[in-house]
């Protein structure tokens, strides 16, 4: 007869029991330990500088509606290009212009609002924000195919090309309008920066929430279909409703926040004026809901999830980030890919620029200023490796909320912008060092 150990008597049973039940849940759910660290990381640097106000200042501004707005609509020009600095990266480049891009495309379209335009179209023209929209992710690209093709066909390092082209591109923007500023920009394009009218109100978030409820709940049927279909194990039951149940609950939070920040009482009372509404005693209470900005980023959050995990384009991106020559030598042209790489990266590069000019109403030389930094660090925190092959979009929007949430808080607590500085350059040293460690243990 054997004795069977017995687990009350053991201390070390219930750290045991715990660490068993975490890998159930992380096996049954098939959530990322990397994503799962990074909401975690998050919810840190919100707790920490909001009970930081609170102790030291009186007052915790972090997690307020107002300050939570404000952060998503800060983070899409960065998560926009994080989305395509994830491709540059996992194929083993890098690019340092994208902060420039931002600077001469949002000249560009200033300059083309205000001088070019109304001569042609006429001032205030209803077409004018698309067209110079246009414009600008256009001359993004155009100037990131320029690149890709200097790195591409004529061999040139992707650090050399695009650190000549920060310089070039900033000093282009400047040149352009001799330094100065160009304000007011055109009324229906400053909306695409958000503000009170830059918005979708309720009832939009509403409708937007509850489609992506449905959208979720259909990929986790649908996924879970096509498992049965080709005979691959399928998560239990209780994971697809954990899943599913955390990530409608992230979407319903979401709107109950944007929902839950109401206009300016000033912004108010212009709009009942001029639409002849009365203003009860007690105010007017209108939500913001979701930033038109917010909407383009998960839009492009979107599109380059499906671009990379659903297309041949994507696969050949990871195979040339895993290995350069075996991608060459299974047919992949590595050359051309790498130049529509670059020129993507140009494109959404020009898409921020619509995003941080139209918010600030406004185009100034010193626009997406220190971008590059913040976009590479976002797409490393994110998960994408320094050595290539490995990345995710999702990743890299959850990494630039990071990144901006870290200047934020600084800010809000009175943080000079030198120790920003050191902070975030801190931060992106400590992301490259968790990677070597991930890349190590997972060998």
């Amino acid at each position: 007869m054997t004795d069977t150990p017995d687990s009350s008597s053991d201390p070390h049973a219930p750290k045991a029991q715990n660490v068993n039940l975490l890998r159930k849940f992380l096996n049954g759910t098939e959530i990322d330990t990397r994503l799962l660290g990074m909401f975690g990381a998050l919810a840190l640097i919100w707790l920490g500088f909001h009970f930081y106000g609170l102790i030291f200042k009186g007052f915790g501004a972090m997690l307020t509606p107002r300050n939570l707005w404000n952060l998503s609509v800060q983070t899409s020009s960065i998560g926009i290009m994080a989305t395509g600095m994830v491709l540059v990266i996992v194929t083993r480049n890098i690019d340092l212009s994208v902060g420039a891009l931002v600077g001469v495309t949002g000249m560009t379209m200033g300059i083309l609002q205000a001088e070019i335009f109304p001569q042609y179209i006429g001032l205030g023209h209803p077409m004018m924000w698309v067209i110079t929209a246009i414009c600008g992710i256009a001359l993004g690209t155009l100037i990131g195919s320029f690149h890709g093709w200097l790195i591409a066909y004529r061999d040139i390092p992707a650090f050399i090309v695009t650190l000549g082209g920060l310089l070039v591109w900033r000093g282009t923007a400047f040149l352009a309008n001799n330094g100065k500023t160009i304000s007011p920009l055109d009324d229906t394009f400053k909306l695409l920066g958000g503000g009170p009218y830059g918005t979708i109100g309720a009832t939009g978030s509403w409708i937007v929430g509850l489609l992506a409820c449905a959208v979720v709940i259909f990929m986790l049927y649908n996924g879970r279909r096509k498992r049965s279909v080709h005979g691959f194990a399928k998560r239990p039951m209780w994971g697809e409703l954990t899943v599913g149940g955390l990530s409608c609950g992230m979407i319903i939070g979401a709107v109950l926040l944007v929902n839950a920040y109401p206009w300016p009482k000033g912004i108010v009372k212009q709009y009942a004026a001029a639409n002849d509404i009365t203003v009860p005693e007690g105010g007017l209470f209108i939500s913001h809901g979701f930033a038109i900005p917010v909407l383009i980023l998960l839009t492009v959050g979107i599109l380059m999830t499906i671009l990379v995990n659903r297309t041949r384009f994507g696969r050949n991106v990871f195979a040339i980030g895993g290995n350069p020559e075996a991608a060459a030598l299974a047919g992949i042209n590595v050359k051309w890919m790498t130049l529509k790489i670059f020129a993507l990266m140009g494109a959404l590069a020009g898409l921020a620029g619509v995003v941080a000019s139209a918010r600030l109403n406004s185009a100034t030389n010193a626009l997406g200023l220190l971008d590059e930094l913040y976009v590479i660090a976002a797409a490393v925190i994110g998960g994408t490796s320094l050595a290539g092959g490995v990345g995710t979009i999702y990743g890299a929007i959850l990494g630039a909320l990071v990144m901006q949430s870290l200047q934020s808080g600084m800010v809000l607590i009175g943080f000079d912008t030198s120790i920003q500085q050191i902070v975030v350059g801190s931060v992106l040293v400590f992301a490259v060092y968790l990677d070597n460690l991930y890349r190590k243990n997972a060998k």
